[in-house]
């Protein structure tokens, strides 16, 4: 077992072998795509951790966005995206620990990958998207908002967790249930935009 994950990068190998991908949606997520189309600027550095098969890194590689960048630690992963989008720039292809991800981006994007971290690791998760971000830089994506039974991933969340996880950290421009999730999610997750300080160092990255 990871210290820093539930499972291993093996476990989820073995998931995309078996193609056990429940929490694949077959396409960009309809919130995430509404919310890409009305970025302007497509030399925003963007970064899409715990990616799977990479449907919203594809969407906006295709839309012109050229500083996109995916991140799983799952070779199957990997492999199941460059398939579908060979074109892809492989520098841009990140495969380390995401506790270990370095460098600067405009906008981190959430879909899924949180409910696959453990309660114990998730305030480090949060001051990593923190440290990731260009001061004003944003994190945006879609949160469960409701726990799941099962003991392993996804764990799902609630408001009050988010709240104390991320509230503190950044200005919060947007939190509330999302209106056009996928119809098995309707009502079951929220859209949010949080933004990073202009004027705030980074005081976790030491």
């Amino acid at each position: 077992m990871s210290k820093e994950y539930a499972y291993p990068p093996e476990y989820w190998d073995r998931l995309f072998k078996k193609g056990r991908l429940g929490w694949d949606m077959g396409s960009v997520s309809p919130p995430l795509k509404a919310y890409f189309d009305q970025l302007g600027k497509k030399s925003l550095k963007i970064l899409i951790p715990g990616s799977g098969r990479g449907w919203e890194a594809e969407y906006l590689f295709r839309s012109g966005f050229d500083q996109v960048y995916y991140h799983d630690f799952s070779s199957r992963a990997h492999k199941s995206f460059l398939g579908r989008v060979p074109g892809f720039p492989k520098e841009h292809m990140l495969k380390e620990d995401f506790f270990s991800l370095k460098g600067e981006f405009d906008l981190v994007v959430e879909q899924t990958f949180f409910s696959s971290i453990p309660m114990g690791k998730r305030p480090e998760y949060a001051r990593r998207v923190y440290g990731l971000l260009k001061p004003g830089g944003k994190f945006t994506g879609l949160f469960y908002n409701h726990y799941f039974n099962e003991e392993g991933p996804p764990f799902g969340g609630s408001y009050d967790e988010y709240k104390s996880l991320f509230f503190n950290l950044f200005n919060v421009k947007v939190f509330a249930v999302c209106k056009n999730s996928i119809k098995p999610r309707a009502g079951r997750e929220f859209f949010f935009i949080l933004q990073k300080p202009e004027n705030e160092q980074d005081k976790f990255l030491s």
